[in-house]
């Protein structure tokens, strides 16, 4: 696979992120995946296959963590990523992440990982689904959360506000090893607060597979065109000329995403009883095809080269080794081991 180095890369700042291998994704991660092909223009990018991090929920199931790494890169270059201007790779073809890892988890007090805000939340969470998940890995995962950043001695890393705290506990880790170690090897990144928009699933609830109301980023016309006739609209409205209620509408929350130029038209025609709730599905459906569609052929494309993916793991992985290396081995020295 033929590569090519941007120009001056290496003197740019360094930004770190990654993303759990669930298969395809949906159109709820879209943003996410916006606002990093926007940010592979402007940074040195490590973007990464969180399978490591997969375990620490689907430990009982890891069948399907394998498959669904290539799935979800292929989403990823659909999407707009280029392993020409940033480095994607899987975080398990990369052992200094776990070397890094259990070298900070050494120096890691109990207390900081118990005052994790996402702990006692997702333990309860999936103790309501009846799964017990309070394991020495999951209490411990954010420590290999800030080893994934802090090996790539990264500038930055683009967060949604939930994200803060692991992030703070990032630059805690960072300044108690200098501190320890008599170092200056660790750098305390900075968040990139990304503005995702949080588009629901079809039935207003929170877009999830899980919850069977996702929309997947490569859906064909009629997959589309089935997923927005099971949405959610105006409850109160029962005839086509009854005047409708726009802001607690799924259909009305999707065009303002899809739809902008039509939005404000499409608001008044609902409040007026000008418009039916299929016509308005319909006209919704369209838009979000022709969406959609620049990022399903390309995606086409990829399946048919499946060797090509292997090809972007492995060159991603052998450009991170290079970088994470030269951390290790400063690590190492600080540590005299």
């Amino acid at each position: 696979m033929e590569k090519t180095k941007t120009t001056g890369q290496a003197d740019m700042k360094k930004i770190v992120s990654g993303m759990r291998p669930t298969g395809k994704l949906h159109l709820g991660h879209l943003s996410v995946l916006e606002n990093w092909t926007k940010l592979q223009q402007e940074y040195q990018c490590f973007y990464f296959v969180a399978d490591w991090h997969a375990l620490t929920t689907a430990f009982d199931d890891t069948s399907k963590i394998r498959d669904n790494t290539p799935e979800m890169v292929m989403d990823w270059l659909a999407a707009g990523l280029d392993p020409n201007k940033c480095t994607i790779f899987r975080q398990s073809d990369v052992k200094e992440h776990a070397e890094l890892h259990l070298l900070l988890s050494m120096i890691t007090p109990n207390s900081w990982l118990e005052r994790v805000p996402t702990y006692k939340d997702q333990v309860q969470q999936f103790k309501d689904q009846g799964k017990d998940i309070t394991t020495y890995g999951f209490l411990g995962y954010p420590v290999l959360m800030s080893s994934d950043i802090l090996i790539y001695r990264a500038d930055a890393v683009p967060v949604g506000e939930d994200q803060l705290p692991h992030l703070e506990l990032t630059r805690e880790l960072a300044r108690r090893f200098n501190y320890i170690y008599n170092a200056d090897i660790m750098t305390e990144p900075q968040a990139l607060l990304a503005k995702v928009k949080l588009l629901p699933g079809t039935d207003n609830r929170k877009m999830s597979k899980s919850y069977n109301n996702s929309i997947s980023i490569s859906a064909s016309p009629e997959e589309v065109k089935e997923k927005v006739s099971q949405m959610v609209t105006d409850p109160v409205r029962i005839r086509k000329d009854d005047p409708g209620h726009p802001d607690v509408c799924t259909v009305y929350t999707y065009h303002t995403f899809y739809n902008s130029a039509e939005q404000e038209e499409i608001a008044c025609d609902c409040r007026g009883g000008k418009i039916g709730c299929v016509a308005c599905k319909k006209r919704l459906a369209e838009k979000m095809s022709n969406f959609i569609d620049p990022i399903r052929e390309k995606r086409l494309q990829l399946e048919k080269n499946p060797s090509f993916i292997d090809e972007v793991l492995q060159d991603g992985a052998n450009k991170a080794r290079i970088e994470v290396c030269k951390t290790m081995d400063m690590v190492r020295e600080a540590m005299h081991i």
